[in-house]
């Protein structure tokens, strides 16, 4: 289930982004890893409500950017200490590269 953060404007949670907040590095990692072997491509990962504006934004991660964005989000857990969660981030990119890789061949054959 995504994750919802209340802010009271859209620059807080701007300032979270920059500030690399753990809740959103947390909520696109546990999104992508829950779903490595789904095909949907646009995965909810939070929303975001937004006080002063009474709006909710919903944040999602699409499988075409899964490596990068567990590439991006790695040092998040590193600097947080989160070792467990960094081995599984390690282990999900090496899966996805691997996956890639064969469906690459396979196309290839075509």
């Amino acid at each position: 289930m995504a994750i919802e953060i209340s802010v009271f404007n859209s620059e807080e949670f701007e300032q979270m982004v920059a500030q690399r907040d753990p809740r959103i590095s947390q909520a696109l990692v546990e999104t992508i890893l829950k779903n490595l072997h789904g095909r949907k491509r646009h995965l909810h990962a939070m929303s975001i409500l937004v006080e002063n504006e009474e709006a909710i934004y919903d944040i999602t991660v699409d499988r075409q950017d899964f490596i990068h964005t567990l590439e991006n989000n790695l040092s998040i857990y590193e600097e947080n200490e989160l070792y467990e969660g960094c081995a599984e981030i390690v282990k999900a990119i090496k899966f996805l590269k691997t996956k890639n890789i064969l469906k690459n061949i396979k196309d290839s054959k075509k």
